[in-house]
């Protein structure tokens, strides 16, 4: 086992809480305070990339003696970057953009040991075809899930399902926010027995 003091989430999404929990490690949950804003011109993994990287290292000058996690996840469809909605007028526009559609959901892990300043870095590509969506099944989708705090308005573990044809993934986690196959190998490297 590593011999850091701890595990710490840089987050306070409660989807990625309740993936971390998952692996059974003991962690705290600490909320970065970085610019989320896109950068002009900045394509949807460089975004993720910055920003999972940023949390981490932000929240690591706080804790001297610890591995520190951060995620970061947008929706690119039809060359537009697709972030947490802005309301319930902002998910409908959201799902009217990916209606129909292929979209790439992008998420990046970060790992910061930091003690030696080590990082490690992965990001993961989710595709998803959506079916044709009528304005009346995404707001009876939207009334009954409330997706406000999920990239493209969609949550693919709850109703979210029935809105798409497929999903393509090495690891569904990372639709979800938060790739676990990526981190566990990634803990391994820094000495974690999991499980």
């Amino acid at each position: 086992m590593t011999t850091l003091a701890k595990l710490v989430l840089a987050s306070s999404s409660v989807h990625r809480k309740a993936l971390l929990e998952r692996l059974g490690l003991s962690f705290v949950c600490h909320s970065p305070d970085i610019d989320e804003s896109i950068r002009d011109g900045e394509a949807a993994p460089a975004l993720v990339e910055r920003l999972a990287r940023g949390k981490a290292v932000t929240v690591a000058k706080e804790y001297p003696d610890a591995l520190v996690i951060g995620s970061d996840e947008v929706a690119a469809a039809n060359g537009r970057i697709l972030t947490k909605p802005e309301g319930y007028e902002g998910a409908v526009q959201q799902l009217r953009i990916m209606s129909g559609n292929l979209v790439e959901f992008v998420t990046c892990v970060c790992l910061v040991n930091s003690r030696s300043g080590q990082q490690q870095l992965d990001t993961v590509t989710v595709e998803v075809r959506f079916r044709e969506l009528t304005d009346a099944e995404i707001s009876r989708y939207l009334d009954r899930e409330q997706p406000f705090d999920c990239s493209g308005s969609f949550k693919s573990e709850g109703a979210g399902i029935t809105l798409v044809q497929r999903i393509s993934s090495d690891d569904n986690t990372a639709l979800l926010g938060l790739p676990l196959i990526s981190l566990q190998g990634m803990l391994r490297n820094e000495g974690y027995i999991i499980p």
